[in-house]
């Protein structure tokens, strides 16, 4: 391969990686293989300037903005570290840093050394002390505009304390606590969603969705660590170590096991001593970023087109071990997803004994050609999650063990399993699989839902335990006598739940639709099933076409819809409910209604409300005839903006559409009826 053909397949290699890391947040392969790349292409194009090119990924931050939020410009680029992966090369920054200093190599230049947050980059810009605006990192230049989404985490304070700056940037890292993205998994296994691998990767995913309510559920935090000034305005102060002071004092979150160092030795100390410590910590680091302290120093030496010259970011290596594969087994999430998981001989790993890990679904078991009775190489890095690597082939026995497959049929209940051509997960579509129904009842209870008070996790254990439900129908079944004979369930507690399953019987159609537990069909594809046929019955006597040809319902949510109702048990279980006296019906629909006032128009909610939740808006919109959006285009109606609306009303101003405070909302319910 000639030099000119390499210098492309690395440019092509490397873009798209960046792609898979700064915008789809699924990296493929490890920092270190990325910058490995990144090296090679550098000393290339340094070997042979004739292949010059300014769209090089050496001559640019990397990356882009992901698609749905408007992009802002930061005050400055905010730019990538380079990266060390051992002491020597910690001590090889120290003498290029002295070089461009002339100072001896053996100069005591006084360093931060801060744990690396594993998380999202993040600038928050602060006029006269208030949060204006939260900015993903996007390419470096531009970033995402996600200032609701920030609005929402509690660890970002909306006003700051004392005298700041009139205007300022305040970077830093979007994070996940370890509890919290455990929490999340925990949901996300039980709604048959695929697990997130690490917590960078779920804190990404978090902070870009269009659903803030769905990050301020999820836990996020921030840790914050520089301040960027527009240009020629004063320095706050004159060194890093009273920059995190300064922050801490201004009420932000400043992560507090950072460390002044006198020379490289004391850092590389520092790195040394949480390579182990760091597994005791609440959050996830991969590293330690050291940074040098005086920022005269640090506007002298200046920054490539990628790095700042005075920084470097220390990587831990990732945590291999050895260890025995010795089953492979499978689990059943609540929407039947049924997926491979690694049972090993316990290994110690990441500061935690391993027993488990995951394999993400068959095609990675076969890819990886990973049998039970296999030695295989586990990995725990930036994954909370441990994950097996693969087999080490060399110590395979011979004869080999067989090679995994799936089961053809669902290990809690015996139903044949299902893969639909385009994807790579087996379901057990058995709404009455027991394994579905542990995790599908407490879904089914929930406030969003059936709004079942009191049949929550441990209740629902019980009553499956016991044999006392086996489908959603066995719920209306349920007497006082049966409750009440349960462990920590006297007679007050069971009359009360008994009433609250009586009370459930009459909600709304939609409700039942979102319990159910039908893939692809949240709350509001629920909603718009329920508006458009009306009843269960009539959603049931449904062709796909017809179910396609609901506004908001694409071709495989109506696949999903078909395909769960001509199961025979799911069938079976929806008659059962009915007999049982549950009315599935819109219990805002009137057949000889003419439609409602606002019929075609749509609302955007935004901020918060002080006279009523957001569902309940909701609500108050739907039974007038309009539908509500999560996003804002020129076909919105209005956007009804609450207190401390985000990123929804800029661009509601910007597209020209109308815009209502809640007072004029209020006007609005009042001038008509529902």
């Amino acid at each position: 391969m000639t030099p000119a053909d390499r210098i492309a397949d690395l440019r092509t290699r490397i873009r798209y990686h960046e792609e898979r890391y700064y915008v789809d947040d699924a990296p493929e392969i490890s920092d270190a293989e990325f910058d490995a790349l990144m090296r090679e292409l550098r000393a290339l194009e340094a070997a042979h300037p004739e292949h010059a090119d300014p769209d090089s990924p050496t001559l640019r931050v990397g990356g882009r903005p992901a698609e749905g939020f408007a992009t802002v410009e930061h005050l400055e680029p905010l730019l990538s570290l380079d990266n060390a992966y051992s002491l020597e090369d910690l001590r090889d920054f120290h003498a290029r840093l002295c070089r461009a200093l002339d100072r001896p190599e053996d100069s005591a230049l006084t360093y931060v050394a801060e744990l690396k947050i594993d998380g999202l980059s993040i600038a928050l810009t602060y006029e006269d002390g208030r949060l204006r605006r939260g900015v993903t990192r996007g390419d470096g230049v531009r970033g995402e505009d996600v200032t609701s989404n920030i609005r929402g985490l509690r660890s970002v304070p909306l006003t700051l304390n004392g005298s700041v700056p009139a205007r300022m940037e305040v970077r830093g890292e979007v994070y996940f606590p370890r509890a919290d993205f455990l929490r999340v998994n925990e949901g996300r296994e039980a709604e048959g969603e695929p697990l997130f691998a690490n917590p960078r990767n779920a804190a990404a995913g978090t902070i870009r969705t269009l659903d803030p309510a769905v990050v301020r559920r999820r836990g996020l935090r921030v840790f914050v660590y520089q301040i960027v000034l527009p240009p020629g305005a004063a320095p706050v102060t004159d060194t890093h170590a009273d920059v995190l002071r300064t922050l801490r004092a201004w009420g932000l979150p400043v992560e507090t096991h950072w460390h002044s160092c006198e020379g490289i030795e004391a850092v590389a100390a520092f790195c040394e001593t949480w390579r182990e410590a760091r597994h005791k910590l609440p959050f996830e680091t991969d590293g330690v970023v050291i940074k040098l302290d005086d920022l005269a120093l640090r506007a002298s030496l200046g920054a490539t087109a990628k790095f700042p010259r005075w920084a470097t970011a220390f990587k831990f290596p990732a945590e291999q071990a050895r260890t025995r594969l010795l089953r492979i087994g499978v689990k059943v999430g609540r929407t039947g997803a049924v997926t491979p998981y690694a049972e090993l001989e316990p290994v110690q790993l990441g500061g935690t004994t391993v027993q488990l890990a995951t394999l993400h679904n068959e095609q990675e078991v076969s890819r990886r050609d990973i049998r039970p009775g296999d030695l295989v190489l586990v990995e725990k890095g930036g994954d909370i999650i441990p994950k097996v690597i693969g087999p080490v082939l060399e110590a395979r026995p011979d004869p080999p063990p067989e090679p995994w497959r799936m089961p053809d049929l669902c290990p809690a209940c015996g139903a044949p399993l299902v893969k639909p051509e385009e994807e790579v997960v087996w379901r057990c579509e058995n709404a009455s699989c027991a394994a579905r129904i542990r995790r599908g009842l407490q879904h089914f209870a929930s406030r969003r839902a059936m709004n079942i008070e009191g049949l929550g996790e441990e209740r629902v254990e019980q009553l499956v335990s016991a044999g006392l439900v086996r489908t959603f129908a066995d719920v209306y079944r349920l007497t006082a006598e049966q409750l009440a004979a349960l462990e920590r369930m006297g007679p007050k507690s069971a009359a009360n739940l008994v009433a609250e399953v009586d009370k459930s019987k009459t909600v709304d159609v939609w409700r039942v639709l979102h319990g159910l537990g039908i893939r692809h069909v949240g709350e509001g594809a629920a909603r718009a099933l329920a508006r458009a046929f009306g009843t269960m019955a009539a959603l049931r006597a449904a062709t796909v076409e017809q179910i396609q040809s609901v506004d908001e319902i694409g071709p495989v949510v109506a696949r999903s819809v078909r395909a769960f109702l001509d199961e025979a048990p799911n069938a079976a279980m929806i008659d059962d409910m009915a007999a049982q006296g549950v009315v599935m019906v819109d219990v805002h629909a009137d057949a000889g209604a003419a439609p409602g006032p606002w019929a075609g128009w749509t609302f955007v909610l935004t901020g918060t409300l002080a006279s009523r939740t957001r569902e309940e808006a909701a609500a108050d919109i739907e039974r007038r005839g309009g539908k509500v959006s999560g996003s804002v285009s020129r076909k919105t109606r209005y956007v009804v903006a609450g207190a401390d609306a985000g990123s929804k009303l800029d661009r509601a101003r910007t597209l020209g559409v109308p815009v209502l405070d809640e007072a004029q909302f209020e006007a609005l319910i009042m001038t008509v009826s529902e």
